[in-house]
């Protein structure tokens, strides 16, 4: 059983294709398929199905992918205590975002690590907070940028808060209560609404604060991108929460105004796996991170 061939079946579990999991590894897709092929023989079991529709690992796949996570976490934690000895000069670094970042700028973020680190090969991926998190928790990813739910906060996470942003009401520019200084939720309970998929954490803030003013909102439509829920409220297909700054920024044309009862806000956290020892290119992005928001950041808050 070679690392190369760990590392193979690691990138198919996570790409769920033979193709893009090639590519991410930078080899060709039938040498990849050839590794995987040879691991099976290996260890005697099937880790793959593979269909002309999708790739879905086995049971035995699971298993493995779990342990291989683990083995080349210890070595990229072996490596980023070597690396330590002569700094940031190459490596890789993956980085967990929302859908929806608010007033931080990932692209410029990124853009600045590249400048000081250009050899470290960078990889975004985007998901919701608990798919981040679960990321986080089983070394797919370094860092992630996400908002702390309840059963986020309890789980060995490293945090660290970077912004706090309001939520507003996004109305179409004809409804009824647009134009107002500010809005109950109750008051939008008969109003279908344009919200994020489960999972994430404005969809969280949403069906919690629903709860508490006693009802439960008819969602009409879901999408992971705020662009498109401004859009189908300004064809007047419901309403939404979303954060100011993708409420006001550029975008399809929208009445925007505050939710007075309850008043609710959506955080933006830095987040990794507890206890985990960070390679150099990771303490990197992390200290550049904290040096951009340290006159606005929350302190670190270690989760059990």
């Amino acid at each position: 059983m070679e690392l190369r061939q760990l590392r193979y079946l690691v990138a198919l579990a996570e790409e769920r294709h033979f193709t893009r999991a090639a590519a991410r590894e930078h080899i060709a897709q039938p040498a990849l398929s050839q590794q995987i092929r040879r691991l099976e023989a290996e260890v005697g079991l099937t880790l793959v199905e593979r269909t002309t529709r999708r790739v879905a690992l086995t049971d035995a796949g699971e298993l493995l992918v779990a342990r291989a996570r683990r083995i080349l976490a210890e070595l990229d934690d072996a490596e980023a205590e070597l690396g330590t000895l002569a700094g940031v000069k190459g490596g890789r670094l993956s980085v967990g975002a929302l859908h929806t970042m608010g007033p931080v700028d990932l692209s410029l973020l990124l853009a600045a690590f590249h400048r000081n680190h250009p050899a470290v090969e960078l990889t975004v991926r985007e998901q919701s907070s608990e798919e981040l998190a679960e990321m986080l928790r089983d070394d797919e990813i370094d860092l992630a940028f996400l908002s702390v739910t309840e059963r986020i906060q309890s789980h060995g996470l490293e945090l660290h808060r970077l912004v706090s942003e309001e939520l507003l009401a996004v109305l179409p520019a004809q409804h009824p209560l647009a134009g107002r200084d500010g809005v109950a939720l109750s008051e939008l309970a008969g109003d279908p609404f344009i919200s994020f998929r489960t999972g994430s954490r404005l969809r969280e803030l949403l069906d919690s604060a629903a709860a508490d003013v006693g009802f439960e909102p008819r969602i009409a439509l879901e999408s992971n991108e705020s662009r498109r829920i401004r859009s189908l409220v300004s064809s007047g297909l419901g309403v939404a929460i979303l954060p100011r700054s993708d409420a006001e920024g550029p975008g399809a044309p929208v009445a925007v105004t505050p939710l007075v009862e309850p008043a609710l806000t959506r955080d933006v956290t830095l987040a990794s796996r507890a206890k985990r020892r960070h390679s150099p290119a990771a303490q990197a992005f992390l200290a550049l991170t904290l040096e951009v928001f340290a006159t606005t950041r929350e302190p670190a808050i270690i989760a059990p």
